[in-house]
């Protein structure tokens, strides 16, 4: 039997309804997905790193010996390097991927996934291989098998080799970063500024922009006075320094505990900073996720019985 005209129209109304609370529901998930800590499960990684050699750390600290053996020493010793530069690489990713997405939305969407594995994979490999002359420049004490860790002797290289590593890793390591930290969060300070952004554009981008120099914050204060104190401590150990080598010792191990400090600051970063990563741990991912599929069935549902109904006129 066919339906009234009116009941037709007030269908037609209903799908249009659905259809826009539908839409509006995927595009701020595809907008938020495009801002979400990518990187959190590979900063997670990073830190956990770090946190299975803080007891051995801790032991060997107290008693002042290490009974594990020396492989197992310079693993904790690497893995600690492994740590930091990990956190620093996936920071920039991080500050990149939100400047990128903000500024250029359609230029990436479509790579995202692809891009994050391969980018993933890449810097994994340039930090483990990156950080092999930190154990590699250490030995094991002839005299005393017990050492490890800031007790460990140091090679001596000659000054120049000296200066060239010590410059590599600098640029490589800590200045670099720090530029394109500041470039991403110059920039998209820069958005802000424009006199045409919508509103929503303009909350988004407050939004990376907080996310950004939330981490150049982070970078200028957990790796900045190590990647300072770093060369001043290296040529004291290797001699090539003779005065104020204790107030340079002093400053090295206060920049050793802010460098580790990352790996507690960093839960707390995404915490407060990440909308994503508060509603997954809320669980409001999940209630977004059962709404939006009821919302798309009955845009579904509504179109077919329209479709029928339509037929029967």
């Amino acid at each position: 039997m066919a339906q009234p005209r009116g009941a037709g129209l007030d269908i037609q109304v209903a799908l249009n309804d659905h259809g826009q609370v539908a839409e509006e529901k995927e595009e701020k998930h595809k907008r938020e997905a495009g801002h979400s800590p990518a990187r959190l499960p590979q900063e997670a990684i990073a830190d956990l790193s770090q946190v299975l050699s803080l007891p051995l750390r801790i032991f060997y600290y107290l008693t002042g010996t290490w009974e594990f053996g020396g492989g197992l020493c310079m693993l904790c010793f690497y893995l600690k390097y492994v740590n930091m530069y990990a956190s620093i690489y996936f920071l920039v990713c991080i500050s990149v991927r939100r400047y990128l997405f903000l500024m250029h939305p359609f230029k990436f969407s479509d790579c995202r996934r692809v891009c994050d594995v391969y980018i993933s994979i890449v810097g994994w490999v340039v930090v483990c291989v990156g950080c092999l002359p930190f154990p590699l420049l250490r030995m094991q004490h002839q005299d005393d098998k017990n050492a490890c860790f800031v007790d460990l002797p140091i090679k001596k290289p000659d000054l120049p080799t000296s200066i060239t590593l010590m410059t590599i890793g600098e640029l490589v390591g800590f200045v670099t970063p720090l530029l394109i930290i500041l470039y991403c969060s110059w920039k998209t300070i820069l958005s802000l500024k424009e006199k045409h952004s919508a509103s929503r554009d303009l909350g988004e981008k407050k939004k990376a922009l907080k996310m950004i120099l939330t981490c150049a914050l982070v970078f200028l204060i957990c790796f900045a006075p190590y990647h300072i104190s770093f060369p001043l401590d290296f040529f004291v150990k290797t001699r090539q320094i003779q005065e104020g080598c204790v107030q340079i010792s002093v400053f090295h191990a206060v920049a050793l505990c802010l460098a580790s400090l990352n790996s507690c600051v960093d839960p707390i970063i995404y915490y407060f900073t990440t909308d994503e990563f508060r509603r997954r741990l809320s669980r409001q991912d999940l209630q977004d996720s059962i709404q939006l599929q009821h919302l798309s069935y009955g845009r579904k549902h509504s179109r077919d019985v329209l479709g029928e109904d339509t037929t029967e006129y």
